[in-house]
């Protein structure tokens, strides 16, 4: 629990978790709002990939290698391979997918490791599940199982149905989701912190509204 709420702080810290009144893509009006884009220097982007490694390391799920869905997954999947590699002792093959497979040169619609084998998936959040989806696919065109999904934050909270897109993505497709923090962590920070309680009641009622 102790990574996690140090993640949150550090999202805070870098900008890309943020309290206030946040019209969402789906039309919801949340209370906090979380925007990956932001670890956009190598100091952030560095320690994001050591807190993506020590959630999967500790997870302990089993897998041969890692995938980046572009784009947004390309530099995630990218600094968890490294901390892996440097924190963890474990130097993994990684890869991302092109947008439009490439005709000349070494060509296909992947770069980096061939994929092969076991194959984890690195993604910001699971909003829809569009990219999860298209990950898998081209994992399963490659002829790879997929593993299971991380991702830096689950907000925990249902779709248009009672299920939430995670909850979507495990059941359908029987992948493992692995977070570094969750919604009930935010709860938890927020009832911790003095600087932070005033935003629990908000926290607290739309969790209560949209949560599963």
């Amino acid at each position: 629990m102790d990574y996690r709420i140090e993640f949150l702080e550090f999202a805070i810290r870098a900008g890309v978790l943020r309290f206030g009144d946040f019209t969402l893509k789906s039309g919801r009006q949340s209370p906090y709002f979380f925007n990956a884009g932001l670890f956009n220097t190598g100091k952030t982007l560095a320690q994001l990939g050591s807190y993506y490694a020590g959630a999967i390391a500790g997870d302990g799920i089993d897998f041969d290698m890692l995938f980046g869905p572009a784009y947004k997954g390309i530099p995630l999947v990218a600094s968890v391979a490294i901390a892996l590699a440097g924190e963890h002792q474990r130097d993994l093959p990684w890869a991302f997918n092109r947008k439009e497979t490439k005709g000349h040169g070494e060509g296909g619609d992947t770069v980096g490791a061939p994929l092969r084998g076991k194959v984890l998936i690195v993604d910001d959040v699971i909003t829809a599940g569009t990219a999860i989806r298209e990950a898998v696919e081209i994992l399963h065109a490659h002829d790879c199982e997929p593993a299971g999904v991380a991702i830096a934050l689950d907000r925990q909270e249902r779709g248009r149905e009672a299920r939430s897109a995670i909850q979507e993505i495990e059941e359908e497709l029987g992948l493992r989701t692995i977070p570094i923090a969750t919604l009930a962590d935010l709860v938890t920070l927020a009832s911790n912190h003095p600087e932070y309680a005033g935003h629990l009641d908000a926290v607290n009622a739309y969790r209560q509204r949209y949560g599963i």
